[in-house]
């Protein structure tokens, strides 16, 4: 575009940039990376308290729970519940950042640069989801010791569903975490949605030894699906996985993440209530 000035020349007026959506997305996930590999309390922390919950809670409810097709008890029937509370901590974790950066001044600063808004979504989520499913994998690589090897194809399996549920668990948690000005705030909301969440997903127990109204609250929680899928991957019996058959357990999961991570595109692409962006 050209544009006539007080000394009649004529200078040319550069169109307005915008920026590449994988260049920005892969440097938030970078940065998200490199945040938490540098906060080393962060790390013990988030892999220390799901194993304390699997060790206290699997042995004091070793013997409150009769689970006959499961070898070696409670505690192997509990092991992929608490990969699923790894992923879920983490999920937590991982977008209260999105409060701090805005205190700080940071994503302002990404909200006023050329680049789609879309890239903050990608960027925390993927960050997020890889984190997540890092811890998991430590979790998982102790699983042939726990409970029996189901071999590398499955293996492989639970860590492809894994990475398909942090997606979704961090998009969500976004979504709440991106309204808020508070961490106590964000931590009051996800305590009382995530955490119910993760008790009603047969992670503790299982979904045929409920009440008849919680298996109804159970089947409405898509978390149940995930760890369904996951459960059964790592006992190898993808044919019968007790709930569903496993091409709907995952559809179901993908459906789950897909639908969080169209809402937090949609509420990071509009104001917030207080005005601000």
């Amino acid at each position: 575009m050209f544009q006539m000035t007080t000394n009649s020349t004529l200078t040319m007026t550069p169109p307005a940039r915008r920026g590449n959506l994988f260049t920005a997305s892969l440097s938030l996930w970078r940065r998200e990376m490199v945040r938490f590999f540098r906060q080393k309390n962060r790390v013990v922390g988030s892999v220390a308290t799901p194993f304390m919950f699997w060790l206290l809670l699997g042995a004091g409810l070793d013997r409150s729970f009769q689970i006959p097709d499961i070898e070696g008890g409670y505690m192997v029937y509990f092991y992929p519940g608490t990969i699923m509370l790894v992923l879920l901590f983490t999920a937590i974790f991982s977008t209260i950042s999105v409060i701090e950066d805005r205190k700080e001044g940071f994503l302002q600063g990404i909200l006023v640069a050329p680049v789609p808004r879309l890239a903050i979504v990608m960027g925390k989520v993927l960050g997020g989801a890889t984190i997540a499913t890092v811890q998991g994998m430590i979790f998982l690589a102790f699983w042939p010791v726990i409970g029996a090897w189901p071999g590398i194809g499955m293996m492989a399996g639970a860590v492809g569903i894994m990475f398909l549920l942090s997606i979704g668990l961090t998009a969500m948690s976004m979504c709440f975490a991106w309204p808020c000005d508070s961490t106590a705030g964000y931590h009051a909301i996800m305590n009382l949605l995530l955490m119910p969440m993760w008790f009603l997903s047969g992670a503790m127990f299982p979904l045929t030894q409920s009440p008849i109204w919680m298996r109804v609250v159970m089947y409405a929680n898509p978390l149940t699906y995930g760890q369904s899928a996951l459960t059964a991957v790592l006992r190898n019996t993808p044919g019968d996985t007790g709930l569903l058959p496993m091409p709907l357990l995952i559809g179901i999961s993908f459906g789950f993440t897909a639908f969080w991570v169209w809402v937090a595109s949609t509420i990071v692409n509009r104001p917030r209530r207080d005005g601000t962006s």
